[in-house]
């Protein structure tokens, strides 16, 4: 395949996606899908298989995938190489863009697919080989990577240490834990505040670029950052989230931890970055050096920074936390360069 066939091919399934979405929400095809999707992992529900499907859909539009496809080497150098891939699964789909990368980049690709996320990403890799049967000679599914030439492997600090021993020998990328973090001022409106929901609640909270902690200025009103999220109150529906919100304030009442209680959000002081599910951290801080000092000692566990408007140096705009442009790569290392310089 040149490299034209296989970014038609991914142009091909983003059509197939942006058709699929847009049938009548009762459509066989989608609610099988998303039933099948949350029996396999609980948390996966329909609004949330959606958004990564609608992600994915709007990633694969053609001229932006043309432009941004268009800034690396079209063909591998001297051969396409075999590329392990260790898939994460604790969002829908968040797989996907490292196939992408392989794939488009023309190598091939050996995933070892995450047990929380088998059952989308197998859908997905089969419906692109659908559009082109020739990637299914490109692509394999495996428990084990040692046939690979390089690795990509995305998991939890501890992981990360077992990928560095057992794949440190070779070209890789090896992602550890991050979270993201949003920024506040005092001068959001009550619409910029709910935006900021969406960075929260999206995937219930699991996802590296959901935003666990926030930082404002001291003496910041919070009653108002948590009425603006009322809407998002529904995520207590979810029988997992909220046996996690009743574990957490249980655990803050008995510890006498000062917190603000939204009735499904909990709300509390905390030098930590990563929270647990149902539970907000913030720091505040008292003069903007303070709050770069801050934000600049946390940059390495960051995946990205929200405030709003996206007003903030080098921060996405509330509500844009989980929509990632093709270009932001996890960790910030960028998966086609590594891919485009194998060799």
């Amino acid at each position: 395949m040149t490299h034209a066939d296989r970014l038609a091919a991914f142009v091909a399934l983003g059509q197939r996606l942006t058709a699929l979405l847009s049938l009548p929400p009762t459509n066989d095809e989608l609610t099988e899908l998303c039933i099948r999707a949350r029996n396999n992992n609980p948390w996966f529900d329909a609004p949330n298989v959606r958004a990564a499907l609608e992600g994915i859909a709007e990633m694969l539009r053609e001229e932006p995938l043309r432009r941004w496809a268009g800034r690396y080497r079209p063909e591998p150098d001297p051969a396409p190489r075999l590329v392990g891939v260790v898939m994460a699964g604790n969002i829908p789909l968040v797989g996907f863009h490292d196939a992408l990368c392989v794939l488009l980049s023309g190598h091939h690709l050996l995933a070892k697919l995450s047990s929380d996320d088998t059952l989308l990403m197998r859908w997905m890799l089969s419906e692109l080989t659908t559009l082109e049967p020739r990637f299914a000679d490109a692509m394999q599914l495996a428990e084990r990577l040692n046939a690979a030439d390089a690795f990509i492997a995305t998991g939890s600090d501890n992981t990360a240490r077992y990928f560095e021993y057992y794949f440190g020998k070779k070209p890789h990328i090896i992602r550890r834990n991050r979270t993201s973090l949003a920024v506040l001022t005092g001068r959001e409106t009550p619409h910029e505040l709910g935006l900021l929901g969406e960075d929260i609640f999206r995937y219930y909270g699991l996802g590296c670029r959901n935003v666990s902690k926030v930082y404002a200025p001291v003496g910041y009103n919070f009653p108002l950052l948590l009425d603006a999220l009322q809407p998002w109150q529904h995520v207590l529906q979810h029988n997992r989230y909220q046996n996690n919100y009743d574990y957490n304030k249980s655990i803050l009442l008995v510890n006498a931890v000062p917190h603000l209680d939204s009735g499904f959000l909990l709300l509390t002081e905390s030098a930590r970055l990563v929270s647990p599910i149902s539970v907000l951290h913030y720091s505040t801080y008292t003069t903007e050096i303070d709050l770069v000092d801050q934000l600049t000692d946390a940059a390495p566990q960051t995946q990205c920074l929200v405030s709003g408007g996206g007003q903030y140096p080098g921060s996405f705009a509330f509500g844009q936390a989980q929509h990632p442009a093709l270009d932001d790569f996890a960790d910030g290392v960028d998966t086609m360069a590594f891919l485009a310089d194998l060799a």
